[in-house]
C-alpha cells in the first residue's frame, strides 16, 4: 500500500482521472480505459472488478430499467447512452475501489489537517456501520436453522434498515456536536462583531446626610 507523500499524488492523480473519465462521451474510449486499469491492477483485478460489479449493480440496474421503461414508452429508447453510461459507472466504481486497495487515504489526505479529520471520521463511521450489518448478519443466520423465508428475510431487512437510519442520526448529532466543541464550525461567522456598550454616567442623586445617632466615639 502507498504511503507519505507519494500517496497524495495518488490521491490527485485519482482526482484527475475522475474528472477525465466524467469527459469522455465514447464507449469504445472507457471500455479501453476500462481494460487499461485492469491489466495495471495485478493480481487483484478480478477480485476488484467483482467488488465494482456488485456495488454499482443496484444502482446500474435500477437506473437502466428506469431510463428503458421510459425511453420505450417515448419511442427514444438507445442503447449507445445506456451502454455509456453503465460503462462510465463500472470504471468509475473500479477506480474508486483500486485507489483504496492501492492507497492508504488517511496518509494521502496528511496535507491538509482538516481533509485528514473528516478521512478518520467517515473511517470511524463506516466501521461502526460494518460491524452493525456483521452483527446483524450473525444474529440472522444463528437464529434461523433452516433457510429463511422470504418474508422473514424482508422483516429483517426493514429492521435493519430502520435501525442503522436511528443510528445514523444519533451518530450524525453526537459527531456534530463534537465537531463544534473542537472549532470545526464557526456559528458567528455571519454575524456583525460585537460592539462595547457606550460608557453609562451614574445618574446624579441628591447628597443625603446619614442618620442621626446618639453613639460618639471616644
Amino acid at each position: 500500500m502507498v504511503r507519505g507523500v507519494k500517496a497524495a499524488h495518488w490521491l490527485f492523480a485519482y482526482l484527475a482521472a475522475v474528472v477525465a473519465v466524467t469527459l469522455l462521451h465514447e464507449p469504445w474510449l472507457l471500455a479501453v480505459l476500462l481494460a487499461g486499469a485492469l491489466a495495471a491492477s495485478g493480481a487483484a483485478r478480478w477480485r476488484i472488478l467483482r467488488r465494482a460489479v456488485l456495488a454499482g449493480l443496484t444502482f446500474n440496474l435500477a437506473v437502466s430499467l428506469g431510463y428503458a421503461a421510459v425511453a420505450l414508452w417515448q419511442g427514444n429508447f438507445s442503447a449507445y447512452y445506456l451502454l455509456l453510461v453503465n460503462l462510465r459507472v463500472l470504471l468509475l466504481v473500479y477506480l474508486g475501489f483500486w485507489f483504496v486497495v492501492r492507497v492508504n487515504l488517511v496518509e494521502a489526505c496528511r496535507f491538509s489537517p482538516t481533509l485528514s479529520f473528516v478521512v478518520t471520521l467517515s473511517a470511524g463511521q463506516i466501521e461502526a456501520f460494518s460491524r452493525a450489518l456483521r452483527d446483524f448478519r450473525l444474529a440472522f443466520v444463528s437464529r434461523n436453522a433452516a433457510a429463511p423465508a422470504l418474508s422473514a428475510r424482508a422483516r429483517h431487512a426493514a429492521a435493519q434498515a430502520g435501525h442503522l437510519l436511528d443510528k445514523s442520526v444519533c451518530m450524525a448529532a453526537e459527531t456534530a456536536l463534537a465537531m463544534r466543541s473542537r472549532g470545526c464550525f464557526d456559528d458567528y461567522a455571519g454575524l456583525p462583531p460585537l460592539q462595547a456598550p457606550p460608557p453609562t454616567t451614574p445618574a446624579w442623586r441628591p447628597h443625603r446626610p446619614g442618620p442621626a445617632s446618639a453613639y460618639k466615639k471616644p
